[in-house]
């Protein structure tokens, strides 16, 4: 049954320690970089939606029946973290998670993110989506990341509160702010050292 947190109430200790953890939000809201942050706190696998799951080298995506096949082996095991959730098969993940973390931010905060990174990206050539590289030329293409932030921004949107209100949803908490993911990450990382400590 959904049990929706709310941030202001929540600590680490507030949950109990969840094994399968679904990060979800807009494009360019920072969830790959959270769900490593929770991963490395908590000890779990990480798993990326673009890299694992979604796509191949050249810019060639995975045909939705091998995304739903591998997604599946993933959500399958018992312990890990994925950094989103495509529409194609987040039906087949969303079963097996034991908590949602939804980072809810404004357009103007998550798109000025998604610039700056889509930007760094571009100039570093560093490898993204399993080994392709952004480029200038891309972010002007039909099917840039930028685009598909206008795209997919309100659906998004739609996807989170239809999670927050559904009660066959696993807990949910939900971030409006990245201060507020910052500090919950803090205290996770808090409560794993205390647990190392001899």
């Amino acid at each position: 049954m959904n049990t929706s947190v709310n941030i202001r109430e929540c600590t680490a200790d507030a949950l109990p320690a969840p094994s399968r953890v679904l990060f979800y939000g807009v494009t360019g809201s920072g969830k790959s970089t959270a769900a490593r942050a929770y991963a490395e706190a908590t000890g779990l696998p990480e798993f990326s939606a673009d890299d694992d799951i979604g796509w191949l080298p050249g810019w060639q995506q995975r045909t939705v029946e091998e995304q739903r096949g591998i997604a599946a082996s993933i959500a399958a095991q018992d312990r890990w973290v994925l950094d989103s959730a495509y529409g194609a098969w987040r039906d087949v993940v969303l079963p097996r998670a034991e908590l949602i973390v939804g980072l809810d931010y404004p357009r103007w905060l998550s798109l000025a993110r998604l610039v700056r990174r889509t930007l760094r990206r571009a100039l570093t050539r560093e490898p993204v989506c399993n080994g392709n590289k952004e480029t200038i030329a891309r972010i002007f293409i039909q099917d840039s990341i930028l685009r598909w932030h206008f795209r997919s921004f309100t659906r998004k949107r739609q996807v989170m509160r239809g999670l927050e209100a559904d009660p066959r949803m696993p807990a949910t908490i939900w971030f409006r702010h990245p201060r507020e993911l910052d500090g919950w990450l803090a205290q996770l990382t808090a409560r794993s050292d205390r647990v190392e400590s001899p």
